[in-house]
């Protein structure tokens, strides 16, 4: 495509470059002028991380062609402060703790500074409403708001400046306020993650993905993408010096598709070239031929005779299996006023994190081969990298780049060893960066669970007995499934005092996509079914839910279902501190009634109110009337 000159002020500074005519503005800045503060999370215009002002408004410039942004004034993070300060809406955020990951804080930071331009005496539902094109994934909304109500009362007067330094000491205990020492990095742009960093003679890596859930690989013709100029090399499992399998439990996972594919999404083969486009558009051109096999989804399904086998050394496909036993369940219910059975089931959640899977790789002046990612598990994945690449352990460095959000998504290994074949194979450095899309197509989820509970108890609610068989999703490999199984089978029973408890949690292989860790690791799918039924248990006793728990709750020195001695046990006084600060109503729900009078009261969150920016301004339009 014939380039273009494009011209415009970007910070201050006039800027001319010949550009394609398609580059889109979020590309221009972070490709052509290195403004890495603008970053891309979802490019769809939906998450706000690449907010920039042109020519004074607020634009996602992933939604904006450059060639829209000719001859106009661009202002970037970058451009918010001189170099090495910070705007007073940045000291506030740095104030209040506002940074978290910091991948949302850029895009933040610009919203917040257009609302209060817009209203200087903002309040906080506007303020709300101003970044609402903004996302969060750590939940950190309070500081943001917090940091935002803080600049605009600096910046009308309300407050002094002093009220943005920093706080006395308070000395050395949990829960004293800190500043966080890498706020200021992350409120200005400058903290640099992996898809921000760059190396002289860097190339770029696309992966080419299988769109089968299940096939054999008859052929694959690399030919007509290696023919494409700008393409360097195209990588394949037959480029593995090693052993090719890894996992977190089971190495069970080949760096890239070995003889078949097992999930759709699942890295096939990968293309390296000089830019990011000629790879996607050259890993298009592989020519790759498929013979489907039959595919299983369900993991009850995946577990009967003659189902499809996803993985030879598994022919039952169960991934791992955890039993657990304490006393004698049946004795339990056969004791019981009252047994309840209820199924539950929950669902794959996406972890979204606001910063896409991306790494950089090369080799460095020892041979050492050096990687740069986000990974939360760097020591393992080292190990793992050094026998994929038959390299002895000090010749394999990972360092882990800032995570701009995790919720032990990024604890799976997916893509590192794709980038070392990579450099293996180029000898020059290599940088991958996932879209949205490629992202939630290949990364592992959190497990969906479908739950089996009795529950055995005596008329005064005191548990005698529970049963509990949970079915969980593992997907194509085994990833943290172990793990997760061994979690979820510790926990699933609660923290409560139980004579006999039997519990089986089962992670299965499916030609699903695979699963792994989530924020709390598998206790959640099995305390939401605990917690569940004990409501269900309440009203059928016609007895507080609260109550119950707390006739049922471990003490100090408790002995777990696992036979671990617990110390000290806080589950009672945090129940009765809850209910208190609630303002709880005791009894079941089914006999309280319509109307609670521990909902909307003082101390609980009143909703959103929508369209608070457009009420302040026609008050205050009638205010100047």
């Amino acid at each position: 495509m014939t380039e273009t000159i494009l011209r415009m002020t970007v910070n201050g500074r006039p800027v001319e470059k010949a550009v394609s005519p398609d580059l889109r503005l979020v590309d221009f800045l972070r490709d052509t002028l290195d403004l890495t503060a603008t970053k891309e999370g979802c490019g769809a215009g939906e998450c706000g991380t690449c907010s920039v002002f042109v020519n004074g408004a607020l634009v996602k410039s992933c939604l904006t062609m450059a060639m829209k942004a000719d001859g106009a004034d661009v202002v970037t993070l970058e451009g918010i402060a001189r170099p090495g300060a910070m705007s007073v809406i940045q000291k506030a955020f740095h104030k209040a703790g506002a940074s978290q990951c910091g991948y949302c804080i850029p895009g933040m930071v610009m919203a917040a500074t257009a609302t209060l331009r817009r209203n200087p005496n903002a309040g906080r539902e506007e303020i709300k409403e101003g970044l609402g094109g903004n996302i969060c994934r750590c939940t950190g909304y309070q500081k943001i708001f917090d940091a935002v109500e803080l600049a605009r009362d600096v910046l009308n007067g309300a407050a002094s400046e002093s009220a943005l330094e920093e706080d006395g000491d308070e000395g050395a205990f949990i829960g004293a306020n800190v500043r966080r020492i890498d706020a200021p990095s992350k409120v200005t742009g400058a903290l640099r993650y992996a898809g921000d960093m760059t190396m002289s003679g860097m190339l770029h890596m696309h992966i080419l993905r299988s769109d089968r859930p299940h096939a054999r690989i008859v052929s694959l013709d690399p030919s007509r993408a290696m023919a494409i100029p700008g393409v360097e090399a195209v990588v394949t499992c037959d480029d593995v010096p090693g052993e090719d399998g890894f996992g977190v439990f089971v190495e069970d996972q080949p760096v890239l598709a070995r003889g078949k594919v097992r999930f759709v999404g699942e890295a096939v083969a990968a293309v390296v070239a000089v830019d990011a486009r000629t790879a996607r558009r050259a890993a298009a051109e592989i020519n790759l031929v498929y013979e489907d096999l039959p595919c299983v989804f369900d993991p009850e399904e995946a577990m009967q005779p003659g189902a499809p086998v996803i993985h030879e050394y598994a022919p039952d496909n169960r991934v791992k299996h955890i039993p657990l036993r304490k006393g004698n369940v049946e004795d339990g219910f056969a004791k019981s006023d009252l047994i309840v059975e209820e199924t539950y089931t929950t669902q794959a959640i996406e972890h979204a994190y606001l910063e896409p899977e991306a790494g950089l790789a090369y080799l460095d002046h020892d041979g050492v081969m050096t990687i740069h990612s986000p990974s939360q598990n760097i020591t393992h994945h080292r190990h793992m990298l050094s026998k994929i690449l038959a390299m002895p352990i000090n010749k394999v460095r990972m360092i882990m780049s800032p995570v701009g959000g995790g919720f032990g998504g990024k604890e799976d290994m997916i893509y590192q060893g794709i980038l070392a074949l990579a450099v293996l194979k180029t000898h020059r450095p290599v940088r991958c960066v996932f879209t949205r899309e490629e992202s939630i197509l290949a990364s592992a989820k959190r497990h969906p669970a479908r739950i089996g509970y009795k529950m055995g108890l005596s008329r005064e609610g005191k548990i005698l007995a529970s049963e509990i068989r949970m079915i969980a999703d593992g997907g194509a490999y085994g990833c943290s499934t172990e793990g997760v199984m061994r979690k979820a089978a510790i926990l699933a029973a609660g923290p409560y005092a139980i004579a006999n408890v039997k519990v089986d949690t089962i992670g299965v292989y499916t030609n699903n996509t695979p699963s792994g860790a989530m924020r709390s690791f598998g206790a959640l799918q099995a305390e939401f079914a605990t917690e569940s039924h004990l409501d269900m248990c309440a009203e059928k006793l016609g007895m507080d839910p609260i109550a119950l728990r707390l006739l049922n709750a471990m003490e100090d020195g408790a002995v777990t279902h696992t036979q671990q001695k617990l110390g000290s046990v806080s589950l009672r006084r945090c129940l009765e501190e809850a209910a208190a600060a609630a303002g709880w109503e005791p009894g079941p729900s089914n006999v309280r009634g319509g109307a609670r009078g521990d909902l909307d009261g003082p101390g609980t969150r009143a909703p959103a109110t929508p369209g608070a920016a457009l009420r302040a301004r026609e008050n205050e339009e009638k205010s100047c009337a």
